[in-house]
């Protein structure tokens, strides 16, 4: 289970500027206790908009219309966050709080909601500290997954942690400004363990439970076109892949190849040897016609490079750069799914697939220990009866297309609403979507897409435990009013 530490906010005071230069000047004025050369810059910096998109994943968040920050403090340790917390808190200062990355709509580093605001920023803080004798890893919030893939493979390559497979985004511990534990009450360390970032405090590390992993795994790409009856073998996919032996995962692709096919692609990782693998698949997934020079025998953390698709023979140094390989604009959108959808209705949605622009889309299966844990366990509510999730991904390299793209994830997204989940649409909140609502613009619903009945709960833990709604964004946890 993870652990964590806090830091309590006790400064209420609120002192109006008359601009965002006061702004900037006074803010600085209060961190001149902190003695680190390059750790704050304002938009009079000509590296400013380097360290502003140094970590924005989303191009539609890096135009020169996107709302930038009056600065950015990149705090070294704890003690920083603290100082800058107080002194924000102290000053009427709003801050948008940022550690790795996995950042859909850039609520992070940049707002909507109009206030002018500060980043804090933790790219610094990135130290991983793998302990096997306590089988488990401190990860400060600044590291990527893939720094801590590879510090855990480092150390040893029988063990690793279940995680993403985008190794450029992080995790974190979480401070809030002024006295340090080492545990609070169990309702504030429920809500932060899946109730979305950037509504409790500031995330600056956590320790990990590591878990153990065979010497050899096994993987396998296999594609299957609309000719080789994606359709069918899709349809029987849905079946299956929430009832796999435990140590199997096989997720789902489609994606459109020209105006008149599409393919789905089917991904595994076994943690175990390729011989088991195959006879599982031919007992349990004949339709998909696995063969064994499909399947690929490596270690963990050469699977980890696989999932994310590395070239094979990649080595896994690599995951220690911490930046994309690649960056788009993109849009994102979320679904669960509770029924098998029929053939008919895997029909329909190829249709609207073969249009030009139409989203990549990733169905990862649920069931196995996921269906066993409470619903109320953590705030992530998404279990037993879950088939799998969706998730639809529109990417493109021209600003210019925007309005096309998104349009076409909105029209595939409304197709599919009669075959998931409803009262309430379940969203996952990593996937996070402004689309479903936004504070203070709209009303708070979006919450419930999210977190089902746990948003009730985490609404009163905000309200107790920061009342002034200090820590906020456009979905952060509202308080009850």
């Amino acid at each position: 289970m993870p652990s964590s530490r806090f830091i309590l906010v006790l400064l209420i005071s609120l002192t109006p500027f008359s601009s965002s230069q006061q702004i900037q000047e006074t803010f600085h004025q209060c961190l001149s206790n902190i003695q680190t050369p390059n750790s704050f810059f304002t938009k009079n910096d000509t590296n400013f908009i380097s360290i502003l998109n140094s970590r924005a994943i989303n191009l539609r968040f890096t135009t020169q219309s996107t709302p930038k920050p009056e600065s950015i403090f990149t705090p070294s340790n704890e003690s920083h966050i603290q100082t800058a917390v107080i002194c924000a808190k102290k000053l009427g200062i709003h801050l948008r709080l940022r550690s790795g990355g996995h950042d859909y709509e850039g609520v992070s580093y940049t707002s909507v909601m109009g206030p002018t605001f500060v980043v804090i920023d933790l790219s610094k803080m990135r130290a991983v500290n793998v302990d096997l004798a306590d089988n488990s890893v401190w990860v400060e919030a600044g590291a990527t997954i893939g720094e801590v893939y590879y510090r855990v493979a480092e150390k040893s390559k029988t063990v690793g942690i279940p995680g993403e497979y985008l190794h450029e985004f992080g995790g974190g511990r979480t401070c809030l400004g002024g006295r340090i534990e080492n545990r609070w009450g169990e309702d504030v360390f429920w809500a932060i363990r899946g109730g979305g970032g950037g509504s409790f405090g500031i995330i600056v590390s956590w320790k990990l439970k590591l878990v153990s992993v065979p010497a050899t795994v096994t993987v396998f790409n296999v594609p299957r076109t609309l000719e080789q009856g994606a359709a069918k073998i899709l349809y029987k996919w849905q079946q299956v892949a929430s009832n796999f032996d435990e140590d199997l995962f096989v997720r789902a692709f489609i994606s459109r190849t020209s105006d008149k096919t599409l393919t789905t692609t089917y991904q595994a990782l076994f943690l175990g040897m390729g011989d088991r693998l195959l006879e599982i698949m031919n007992a349990g997934f004949p339709e998909l016609g696995v063969k064994k020079e499909d399947l690929i025998e490596m270690s963990w953390i050469e699977s980890v490079m696989f999932i994310g698709a590395y070239p094979l023979n990649t080595p896994p140094s690599v995951l220690l750069d911490g930046k994309p390989r690649s960056l788009n604009y993109f849009k994102a959108k979320s679904d669960f799914v509770k029924e098998v959808i029929p053939e008919s209705g895997l029909e329909g949605l190829w249709k609207i697939m073969l249009e030009e622009g139409s989203p990549f889309i990733i169905w990862n299966p649920y069931g196995g220990i996921m269906s066993k844990i409470s619903e109320s366990s953590i705030p992530f509510p998404h279990r037993n009866g879950i088939l799998f999730k969706i998730q639809y991904y529109s990417s493109w390299m021209d600003s210019g297309m925007e309005d096309k793209y998104v349009s076409m994830n909105r029209k595939v997204y409304e197709y599919m609403t009669k075959y998931v989940s409803k009262s309430p649409r379940e969203a996952y909140v990593n996937y996070r979507d402004l689309d479903l609502g936004i504070n203070e613009k709209s009303n708070v619903n979006w919450g419930i897409n999210y977190f089902k009945d746990n948003f009730s709960k985490l609404r009163k833990i905000k309200t107790k435990f920061d009342p002034s709604n200090f820590f906020r964004h456009e979905q952060s946890i509202p308080v009850l009013k």
